[in-house]
């Protein structure tokens, strides 16, 4: 039900941001807040439609297509505060007000969407626009407009529209229901171990499951969550078999359960709706329409790159599986080589192979030092700087800001990073806005955020990363660098708001850095000692880079190709389970891998739909990272500055405002093929 309570939207500390540096002020935000707020925000952007689509004047760019691009502020701001904290420090209140919010969001954009009026006059301005001497952007975002008011329902009969708007309504509440789903077999699930346990596991992995089983109430006791940061580390050095198991199964089985928290029926009822919602627009499938606006457009160009991948990918992870199988046995093993055994004698190959294992590197990768090498790459290459700003409350204590300034020492923005896992955060590691940055109307500074879920340590004690992990935080700060960076007009072609198959490059090319030797010797040092990483080491790790592409790129590219197989059929199987397995199945996909994400917890393609049919697109934004940094290479110089800034102009800045096809030939001067990705991932 609305609520009665009359709410100032020019004064409420959740639309008008009045804390330091122009923030919100979160000190004076309580969960109760937000369900007014937003119910005043819809109704004030409702208004703000009326006004455009009621508009007596002929259409303009700026009585049009700006006013609605400027619209609904308000909404945004509510909507951008609310959507950070139920992802990143929910709770049972912010959870059930999700559950009323997103059906509500869902009816509203669908209502602006066959606004008949309002698409009227975008039309108008659509069919004039050759004879409107529209700069090359304005022109674009056009056109983006006018093909998203058709895609989402305006040229329906009121029938179709109708059922369009409820079909959205309701993927909107199972996307929800879906995600809130896996958080609860996340939150809820924990395998507690007391010392004896413990063998084989090294000491920043014991401090860590130390600290999980404290914030569950069992202090004294070593918890295995499921949490990567956790679970990974200990399938990969726990010498207890039966406990590997046990976790594997877990992990594997979120969201699949039985009971309240089952995702079995959800997924089966979003891709029906999709496989309608694709027919009432005119497709041939869920995939054809999402494809239509990517650089890939069919599903037969997805499936061009991922089955020669896949083909290399099952013949390397059959080799080493035999190899890991001779481990196996050479250690007395007489069980049947199984999926959580790979990465324990993985781990265990890599040390034969490279006479080095993770546990050495960890002392070598502390965050905070990671994070001043994410830093310091993005001023050598960019001129941009980062200066923290001490006792600012944001959505958590954890959380921490950062002003972003210009070469010149003028302001660009703010950086926001929450770094470590917690029972009220989804699990994975996501970059998103505050505020986007534009210079439409007033302009606006992007305030961008990243999540991450490291393990956190005790207090007093420096946390410590994989390599992986690492490269993860690396991968989102190349998502924000893309958000901070931006330099458009226009709100809607802003910092990430590119195709799907494209977003993936500024994060995956970022991640190339990590490893420059350069970095390393300057922010790989000892926890301990201080000292660099030693070359030896150093070496090694850049040799072994490669190792394990067989697993990695397997349980990537089987989600992918269930992704696609879902989506590209003209209507939905009656049991996705069972699709799945049988298309596993016919994929002849290793029973010693699982899926890196497997359906009944598959975030990206479930919990809304923002990479369902394009989950395929790291690979694709792989194959172009993979040649853009070869660019680089080729001129032995990884920070050249004549290269950054093609990179910064074409790639980073220039967000949605140009067709990604003419950004990267504008950067590289051609289009790549798959051969550097093949290469850079060991597969030929």
């Amino acid at each position: 039900m609305p609520s009665t309570k009359a709410v100032d939207l020019a004064a409420h500390p959740l639309t008008a941001w009045q804390g330091p540096l122009s923030l919100p002020d979160f000190t004076r935000i309580g969960d109760d807040d937000f369900s007014p707020v937003f119910d005043a925000a819809l109704k004030a952007h409702e208004a703000e439609i009326e006004a455009i689509a009621g508009n007596k004047d002929a259409p303009t760019v700026e009585n049009t297509l700006q006013a609605l691009e400027l619209g609904g502020e308000a909404l945004d701001r509510v909507s951008s505060i609310f959507w950070c904290r139920a992802g990143a420090y929910t709770n049972e209140t912010i959870q059930a007000l999700e559950r009323d919010i997103s059906p509500k969001m869902s009816r509203h954009f669908s209502a602006i969407s066959m606004n008949e009026r309002l698409f009227a006059r975008i039309d108008d301005l659509y069919q004039r626009r050759e004879s409107l001497k529209l700069d090359a952007e304005t022109l674009r975002v056009l056109e983006k407009t006018w093909k998203g008011f058709v895609r989402s329902g305006a040229k329906l009969d009121a029938d179709g529209k109708k059922r369009l708007a409820k079909i959205s309504e309701d993927l909107s509440s199972l996307g929800t229901t879906f995600g809130q789903n896996v958080l609860a077999d996340e939150r809820d699930w924990a395998l507690f171990l007391d010392e004896a346990d413990l063998a084989g596991l090294p000491d920043f992995l014991k401090s860590s499951m130390a600290e999980a089983a404290e914030m569950r109430g069992q202090k004294g006791r070593y918890a295995v969550t499921l949490s990567r940061s956790i679970y990974e580390p200990f399938s990969t050095f726990s010498e207890r078999r039966d406990l590997r198991e046990i976790a594997f199964r877990a992990f594997t089985m979120r969201g699949q359960n039985g009971g309240a928290t089952d995702n079995s029926s959800v997924v089966r009822d979003m891709l029906k709706l999709r496989a309608e919602k694709a027919k009432l627009l005119g497709y041939g499938s869920f995939a054809a329409l999402k494809l239509d606006d990517t650089m890939a457009k069919t599903p037969k160009a997805v499936h061009a790159l991922l089955d020669p991948v896949w083909e290399k990918a099952l013949e390397k992870a059959a080799a080493d599986q035999t190899e890991l199988q001779r481990l196996a046995t050479e250690a007395g093993s007489n069980e049947k080589f199984a999926a959580w055994d790979w990465r324990f004698y993985q781990e265990k190959l890599r040390a034969e192979k490279f006479a080095f294992d993770e546990a050495e590197l960890k002392p070598y990768l502390q965050l905070d030092r990671i994070i001043e090498a994410c830093f310091d790459v993005a001023t050598k290459l960019f001129g941009i700087t980062f200066e923290e700003k001490q006792g600012i409350a944001i959505w958590h204590p954890d959380a921490r800001v950062f002003v972003v300034k210009n070469a010149d020492g003028s302001e660009r923005g703010l950086f926001l990073a929450d770094y470590f896992a917690r029972p009220s955060k989804r699990s994975g590691a996501w970059m998103s806005a505050l505020k986007s940055g534009y210079k439409l109307g007033h302009g606006s500074k992007p305030v961008i955020y990243n999540v991450m879920n490291f393990a956190k340590p005790p207090a007093g004690e420096p946390a410590l990363l994989s390599v992986d992990e690492a490269k993860t935080l690396f991968h989102e700060f190349g998502h924000a660098l893309h958000g901070m960076l931006t330099d458009v007009t226009w709100p809607s072609v802003s910092g990430t708001s590119v195709s799907r198959d494209f977003v993936e490059l500024p994060s995956q090319l970022y991640e190339h850095w990590l490893t420059v030797p350069a970095v390393l010797e300057k922010h790989a040092l000892h926890v301990k000692t201080g000292k660099p990483m030693p070359k030896a080491l150093l070496d090694k790790m850049l040799a072994a880079r490669t190792f394990g592409a067989g697993f990695a790129t397997v349980e990537f590219t089987a989600s992918a190709l269930i992704d696609m197989a879902y989506h590209a059929r003209p209507d939905a199987p009656e049991a996705p389970l069972r699709f799945e397995a049988e298309t596993l199945e016919k994929l002849d996909m290793p029973d010693t891998i699982a899926m890196r994400h497997r359906t009944p917890h598959f975030g990206h393609v479930f919990s809304g739909d923002g990479y369902s049919a394009g989950y395929y697109s790291y690979m694709w934004s792989e194959v172009l990272d993979a040649d853009a940094f070869a660019a680089f290479e080729e001129t032995g110089d990884p920070f050249n500055p004549a290269l950054a800034e093609r990179l910064r102009k074409n790639i980073y800045a220039a967000g949605g405002s140009k067709d990604p096809e003419e950004l990267y030939t504008a950067f590289r001067g051609k289009m790549p093929s798959p051969d550097a990705m093949m290469v850079k991932r060991g597969l030929v």
